[in-house]
């Protein structure tokens, strides 16, 4: 014969079982949750001849640039929205100017609206190529395989050039600056500079350069031999084998870093 208490246990233990048969039934049933981001996709190719110009100019998003074999610009663009508006996605429009020796890429917001949606951005370009100005407001500009010269920009973000050859200026406020470059070219001067960030510049052991470095809160260290010829607190300039171009290295809060560079895993040939 039962008692009291546990016949009031088996009612307990049946209205639990109960209770989570419907939370597992009303969580089986369930739909997925709906995902907030949409996305929209731009891709197009535009001739380019080697050794022509390359321009894009971008808000919020990164841009990556590869190097190929082709003399064409394949280009890219993924918007996404974060907050779930398709209108918004198409209101973010590219628009690209195009000529056999110059691409030039705009981001093109509405005014007054389009913040909630970002662009990045997925670029291909001839090997020799001068990168005229490519930049973004708030995301990293990353440069890879190629030979030429170029001046790189973002505010927010890093900005980075690898297993490339010639002469790159690279700009940013908020983030860290490292160029990779297997062979220096002699030309136009070199600006590096960054305000909360520092800077490395890899170089083979045959460069040749006019260095001035000035780190206002950090420390200034080389790997390869350079030839002081004025050194003051923060500030110092010297020559790299026999001089040559200048390169002008700058950050407020972070430090420079001028290192021997690695054997390239980029095998297409420099002239």
């Amino acid at each position: 014969m039962k008692t009291r208490t546990s016949m009031r246990a088996n009612r307990e233990l049946v209205k639990f079982c109960i209770a989570a048969i419907a939370m597992f039934g009303f969580i089986w049933c369930a739909p997925p949750a709906r995902a907030n981001a949409r996305t929209s996709i731009y891709r197009q190719v535009y001739p380019l001849s080697s050794g022509g110009k390359f321009t894009l100019d971008n808000v919020n998003g990164s841009v990556h640039v590869d190097g190929w074999d082709r003399e064409e610009v394949e280009v890219q663009a993924i918007k996404t929205s974060t907050d779930g508006d398709d209108d918004e996605v198409e209101k973010v429009t590219i628009e690209v100017n195009a000529h056999p020796m110059e691409v030039a890429v705009h981001t093109r917001y509405p005014h007054g609206g389009g913040g909630e949606v970002a662009v990045e951005y997925r670029v291909r370009v001839p090997y020799r190529v001068l990168l005229g100005d490519v930049q973004t407001v708030n995301g990293s500009v990353s440069v890879r395989g190629v030979a030429g010269r170029g001046d790189l920009r973002s505010v927010n973000g890093n900005v980075e050039v690898m297993d490339s050859s010639g002469r790159f200026s690279a700009h940013t406020t908020n983030g860290n600056i490292q160029l990779d470059l297997r062979q220096l070219s002699d030309g136009d001067p070199m600006m590096l500079e960054t305000v909360n960030g520092s800077v490395l510049l890899k170089l083979p052991h045959d460069a040749h350069a006019e260095l001035h470095a000035n780190a206002m809160n950090g420390d200034f260290y080389s790997e390869l031999p350079v030839a002081s010829k004025y050194a003051y607190g923060r500030v110092f300039s010297g020559e790299l084998g026999s001089g040559g171009g200048d390169i002008n290295m700058r950050t407020v809060n972070g430090a420079i870093r001028l290192a021997m560079g690695r054997p390239s895993t980029w095998k297409e040939p420099i002239p």
